[in-house]
């Protein structure tokens, strides 16, 4: 099964939809190993972003990243990063297909949510975020009905 980081950032939160946005996800098959609320500090978002650092919009990236809670998740099932990105919509939210949850709840401003854009991406992201005692391996009952005999579809 693959992995990916999923943060439910500040507007998202602001604007009540982390239980929407958390069943989009399972909606779809994912299943939820790992989940916390937290502050993004200056520093986690510096490594997280740290391809951005240097460019000249980061600094309103950190803000927003930081203003408030978050809900940070590793998110696992076949397909996960491709599946959360599909999920996602697009970068900005006028120009995500409805259906997503930024063309469903995005004008295009803030973008609601954050998810890992490869494996290699969502593994250093995890690590960021999440120690190894705070993802927690079970089976779900569903699986089954989910993705047939073959989870790995």
């Amino acid at each position: 099964m693959e992995r990916t980081l999923v943060i439910i950032k500040p507007d998202a939160i602001q604007r009540g939809l982390i239980g929407t946005v958390m069943t989009r996800f399972e909606n779809k098959g994912m299943q939820v190993v790992g989940c916390k609320l937290m502050q993004i500090t200056n520093e986690i978002a510096d490594k997280h972003y740290a391809e951005h650092v240097s460019k000249p919009f980061y600094p309103r990236i950190r803000e927003y990243m930081t203003i408030g809670p978050s809900i940070v998740m590793v998110l696992q099932g076949p397909k996960a990063v491709a599946i959360v990105r599909s999920v996602m919509g697009s970068t900005f939210g006028d120009k995500a297909q409805p259906g997503t949850i930024r063309g469903d709840f995005s004008n295009g401003g803030f973008n609601l949510v954050h998810g890992s854009d490869s494996a290699e991406s969502a593994a250093r992201e995890i690590d960021i975020f999440f120690s190894k005692n705070e993802i927690i391996n079970y089976d779900m009952a569903n699986v089954l009905y989910l993705y047939g005999n073959d989870p790995t579809v």
